[in-house]
Formats: structure tokens, C-alpha cells, sequence
């Protein structure tokens, strides 16, 4: 690892010294023979400038040459620097054009803004500012990528220090938050290098939160006030407290939202709305809509949930829809905590679906509650399992984001966040679960009852890889149903996925590189919570 580094270093070193020499400039000016200082100063830095004393002159150049950027003076005779600025960008439009004037006049300015100007320099101008400028249009991807890349090796070391002592869960959560942080930085950055060092370390931070669970996650049931913020302690402790101010709320439950997706989409709910609190919490085991949504609902684990509503929890081998009965538990929920709400609950499955919510959207104004369950990322991950585009579309992390991000920003959803923002409604995002993308076949062994979710299976007489599952012989021990006497629960560590021995190569070439949930990883358990309120 320190060898890869070491090679990124270098990378960036020559890559420094070479960059400028390519840089061609066109600098337009009646009076540029007064501009030779600064000419000659971009010329020592590298940098080759060519002159044009009117539009026109400038015009011929750019057909005859290609520049990388244009320095260009606003008040000339002829064309002036507004008409010769819309000519350029009619023959190049992705030019950038630095703006240059004497005049501090606004609608000049706000001409040149709207005319998409790169910069605006107000004369006297020193080589210090047009060299500022260049770096800034020109330089700006590499400075930022070699800047990133620098940092990311100064956290490396401490990431991997912090690696081996983080013993609680507030210090995990920060810790995936760091690694988020830097993978958001590090995708878009020239060295692939170093986005390889961060999903090695990726790996080694879910190895080891794997044994922290492995470790911990009973006894927070034994004693629960060592426990985190969980799926079935969500509602009590997070979103209660935020109904108790008289003002509206809206509480959208993203289905299968991981950390990171949420970080990419963030900026757009930003926009409407301001932060007031944002953390991370604790799903249950499975990772499992059935499982984490019902608990969020209920305020349950599920043991708790079969003893108490027969009538609405159907375990894992019964026919039936498992998710069907959100509502009846949010009701009894609400019930038990003594709070007398005007609510309503919607599940979002379709774009016909939300449609029809933005357009009634008004009437729920006078709620108190009004919760959304959109399920659109869920049906999104396991539609690149089953469709060869969408596994294009989403063969890694980084375009699974980016699909997420382009689907919020054109989604029902957004209109209805942008409706209550205007309504006054307060904002509550989170999810029931994340996601990881599996890559490694775990084989497992089980009777024809045994359940088919690929990232858990509960059953009797499972025989499978000790080293990669998180088994639990006794469900009850972690407040599971325990379907007959010998039934026992087992989760794929990591982004292991479970595989039978009968036709195995065709299973595993089959799942492999998708997105599943249902066990144990930062990525499924470690989940967003995001409230806001109207900017």
C-alpha cells in the first residue's frame, strides 16, 4: 500500500511540471501593446498567448486555431466585447471566455453572466489576477485532484490507525462517514490509484465492523440502553420528538437508500430546504425490507411483532406479502406512545403512483403526520440483477450513485418535497436498509424451506462457511421468530452472497456484481437520518 502511494506522488510531481506547456491563450485588446508585461509574464509561466486588437481579428483567430481560453476586453471599437463574446461561443461554445472591463456598470456584467462568461475582471488588472483566473478555469480539475489526492494520503494512515481501535458504534459511524466522505472526493479525481487504496480499506473497515457485530449485536438486546438508535427504537427516539412542535411533518422512508447515495442527492433537498440534524443509525438483522421497515413501523423487533400482531406479521416461509400491513403497525404504534395524530401513509411504487400524490399533495396540509414510503432505489437494485441495461447503467458504486442522483432529481418525490416546503411542512429523510454490492460466492447447504433471500437464509440443519456468516443458533437471542425448534438464522459477512452447490457456476456468474441486502456490512446497517426544515 505505501508502494502505491508512493507512485501516486510521483504521478502528481511530473504531472505538475508538465501540464502548462500545452496552454493556448488568446488575449483580446485594442490597446494590447500595453499588455506586453502581462503577456511576458504568462509567457515565462509557460503559457502561449496570441493577440487580437478587435472582435473581428479575434474571430479569425478562433477559426484558424483552437485556444483553451479567451481573455477578452469589453469596451473595444467595432465589436464590442458583449457582441464578440456571442460570436465566440457560436463557433466554439465550450470555450471559456474571461471577461475584462473597466466598467463596474451591472447590466454589463449581468450580460456577460448570462452570456455564460467564465470570469469577470475589472481593469486594472495585475498578472496575478490573470494567472489566478487561468488556474481556476483551466487548472481547476488538476489542482483539485492533486489537492484531494494529498489529503486522502494524510487520512489514509489515520483511517487505518482508527481502523484498529474503534470498539462502539458512534465511533464506526463516524468512521463510515469518513470513508463516504472521502469516496464522494475521490471519484471524480484523475488517480485511480488512489480510489483503489479507499476501497481496500472499504474491505478492511467491513471485515472489522463485521466482528464488532458479530461481537455486540446480541447484547444490545440483553442490556438495550447500551444499544444504538435501531430500526424498532427509530420512531421513539428520532422522529417523536420532531411531532412535538405543532408544525407539520413530512417523513419520507427511502427503501433501500444507502449512506452514500443519500450524501449525492443531498445538495438538490438542500436547495429547498435547510439542515437541522443529520445523523446515521443502526438497521436490524436482516437487513431485509420485511424485517427493518416493519420494525421502524411497529416501534418492534420481530419476535415482538408475531407475539403481539399475529394477524399482521407473516415470517419468511409464509405465503403473502410481507410489507403489506405498514400502516396497521404505525397505527398501533402510535396507539401505544399515547400520540393522537391526523396522519396519513402512502406507499409509493410507481410513477403513476406518485403523480397522483403530488398532484392531491394540498389536502395533507393539515396533517400532522404525513408519511412516504418510496420504494423506487429497492425496485432500482434489483433491477440490475434481472436487466442487462441496468447493469450497465450501475456496474459499480460510483454509477449506482449517480443513477439515484439522476432519478431523485427528475422523480414525483422531489415535486413532493418541494410542495411541503412550500406548504411549511417539516422534513424527515431516512431508510430501512442499505445495500452492498456482492462479489464473493459463500456456499450454503439447506432443506427445501430454507428461505431464498441471497444475503440471509433461516432454516433448520444449515450448513454453511463458519468464517464468512454471522450465525445466530438461538433467533430469540436477537429477538427473531424462531420458526420451529430447530431454525436458526445466518448472514453473509461482507459482500459475500450465498450460493447452493446445484447448478453453482450459473448461480454465482449470475449474482455476482449485484446489489443485495440482508446481512452484515456498513453499507446495509450503517443508515441515514436526515431532518430539515423550510428554507
Amino acid at each position: 500500500m505505501d508502494h502505491i502511494l508512493g507512485n501516486s506522488r510521483r504521478i502528481i510531481y511530473k504531472h505538475k511540471y508538465t501540464y502548462m506547456s500545452d496552454i493556448k491563450v488568446l488575449w483580446v485588446d485594442d490597446e494590447i501593446d500595453l499588455l506586453k508585461p502581462h503577456i511576458l509574464f504568462l509567457e515565462n509561466k509557460n503559457y502561449k498567448v496570441t493577440t487580437a486588437q478587435s472582435g473581428s481579428e479575434a474571430l479569425e483567430e478562433i477559426k484558424k486555431e483552437t485556444f483553451d481560453i479567451v481573455f477578452l476586453d469589453e469596451n473595444m471599437p467595432g465589436l464590442t466585447g458583449l457582441e464578440t463574446l456571442a460570436e465566440i461561443k457560436e463557433l466554439q461554445a465550450s470555450i471559456p471566455v474571461v471577461m475584462i472591463t473597466k466598467s463596474e456598470e451591472e447590466y454589463i456584467m449581468e450580460e456577460a453572466i448570462g452570456s455564460k462568461i467564465a470570469d469577470y475582471l475589472i481593469k486594472p488588472v495585475n498578472p496575478n489576477q490573470i494567472l489566478l483566473s487561468l488556474k481556476k478555469n483551466l487548472d481547476h480539475s488538476r489542482l483539485i485532484s492533486e489537492k484531494t489526492t494529498s489529503n486522502y494520503q494524510q487520512e489514509f494512515r489515520k483511517i487505518a490507525m482508527d481502523l484498529s481501535m474503534v470498539n462502539t458504534f458512534e465511533e464506526w459511524k463516524d468512521l463510515y462517514q469518513k470513508l463516504v466522505y472521502w469516496e464522494l472526493e475521490l471519484e471524480n479525481i484523475e488517480d485511480s490509484g488512489m480510489f483503489e487504496i479507499l476501497e481496500s480499506q472499504k474491505t478492511e473497515a467491513n471485515s472489522q465492523f463485521c466482528k464488532f457485530i458479530d461481537k455486540n449485536y446480541p447484547k444490545w438486546f440483553e442490556n438495550p440502553s447500551e444499544a444504538p438508535t435501531m430500526s424498532h427504537t427509530l420512531f421513539k427516539e428520532k422522529i417523536q420528538p420532531q411531532l412535538q412542535s405543532g408544525i407539520p411533518t413530512l417523513l419520507v422512508v427511502i427503501d433501500n437508500l444507502r449512506f452514500d447515495q443519500w450524501k449525492a442527492f443531498e445538495p438538490t433537498v438542500a436547495n429547498i430546504y435547510k439542515k437541522t440534524s443529520e445523523e446515521v443509525f443502526c438497521s436490524i438483522l436482516p437487513t431485509a425490507t420485511q424485517y427493518a421497515r416493519n420494525a421502524i413501523f411497529s416501534g418492534l423487533m420481530p419476535s415482538e411483532m408475531e407475539k403481539l400482531h399475529p394477524d399482521l406479521w407473516l415470517n419468511d416461509t409464509e405465503d403473502g406479502g410481507k410489507n403489506m400491513k405498514e400502516e396497521e403497525f404505525l397505527a398501533a404504534q402510535l396507539k401505544r406512545l399515547g400520540l393522537k395524530l391526523n396522519w396519513s401513509y402512502h406507499k409509493i411504487s410507481s410513477l403513476k403512483q406518485g403523480k397522483k400524490l403530488v398532484e392531491n399533495f394540498k389536502s395533507h396540509k393539515d396533517e400532522d403526520l404525513t408519511v412516504v414510503v418510496y420504494n423506487f432505489v429497492d425496485m432500482l437494485s434489483h433491477s440490475k440483477t434481472e436487466m442487462e441495461v441496468i447493469k450497465e447503467l450501475a456496474s459499480n458504486d460510483k454509477s449506482y450513485r449517480s443513477l439515484t442522483q439522476s432519478w431523485f432529481k427528475n422523480s414525483p418525490l422531489l415535486e413532493i418535497i418541494q410542495q411541503a416546503a412550500r406548504l411549511g411542512f417539516k422534513l424527515i429523510i431516512t431508510t430501512d436498509h442499505g445495500t452492498i454490492n456482492v462479489k464473493n460466492p459463500s456456499k450454503v447447504i439447506g432443506d427445501k424451506n430454507t428461505s431464498l433471500n441471497l444475503r440471509y437464509k433461516t432454516g433448520k440443519s444449515l450448513t454453511y462457511e463458519d468464517k464468512e456468516v454471522l450465525a445466530a443458533k438461538n433467533p430469540k437471542s436477537i429477538c427473531l421468530p424462531t420458526i420451529n425448534m430447530s431454525s436458526s438464522f445466518i448472514f453473509a459477512k461482507g459482500d459475500y452472497f450465498f450460493a447452493y452447490p446445484n447448478n453453482y457456476n450459473h448461480y454465482v456468474s449470475y449474482y455476482r456484481n449485484t446489489y443485495q441486502h440482508g446481512g452484515v456490512s456498513l453499507e446495509e446497517m450503517v443508515i441515514p437520518f436526515s431532518v430539515f426544515t423550510p428554507r
